[in-house]
């Protein structure tokens, strides 16, 4: 897991391969929350951006997932929600998948909390047990971007 901010980039310290998406001035926090909500893909690029709006609820209603092929960048681009992200792999065979390369597993022990505002960030790579969504004092709703990373993109 990565945590970071769009105005302080350098501070991140990303991978070369998503300090590259992040610095594109396609994806600033202006660019960002000026775009129309929906799936949004520059051209010729192998990841994928969904934008659009969502309901944060007490983290006891919240599912704890990973992916196996994708990294997120979960952006903050109106509002604010609470995360929260494991430092060991909790995969088991039996988890449930409920899209592709969508599992869902029990809550990470030793999980960590951050509360991320607009143009906050949190990266979790494949593997990574990751919960978010969750209210910080309320539910509400925030508005955020999704970056979808192909694993290869991280390794070459």
């Amino acid at each position: 897991m990565i945590i970071g901010n769009l105005n302080a980039l350098p501070l991140a310290g990303l991978p070369a391969a998503l300090r590259a998406i992040l610095t594109d001035p396609a994806c600033s926090l202006a660019a960002l929350q000026a775009r129309e909500d929906g799936r949004w893909q520059s051209e010729g690029a192998a990841w994928f951006c969904n934008i659009g709006p969502a309901a944060t609820q007490p983290r006891e209603l919240r599912h704890t997932e990973y992916h196996h092929q994708w990294a997120d960048i979960q952006v903050i681009l109106e509002g604010e929600e609470k995360m929260y992200a494991g430092m060991v792999s909790t995969a088991q065979p039996d988890d449930e998948q409920r899209k592709p390369d969508l599992f869902i597993t029990s809550q990470a022990p030793g999980s960590v909390a951050m509360t991320l505002s607009p143009g906050d960030f949190a990266v979790f790579m494949p593997g990574e047990p990751h919960q978010a969504l969750c209210a910080v004092n309320a539910p509400s709703v925030v508005r955020k971007a999704v970056f979808k990373i192909p694993k290869a993109l991280l390794e070459g």
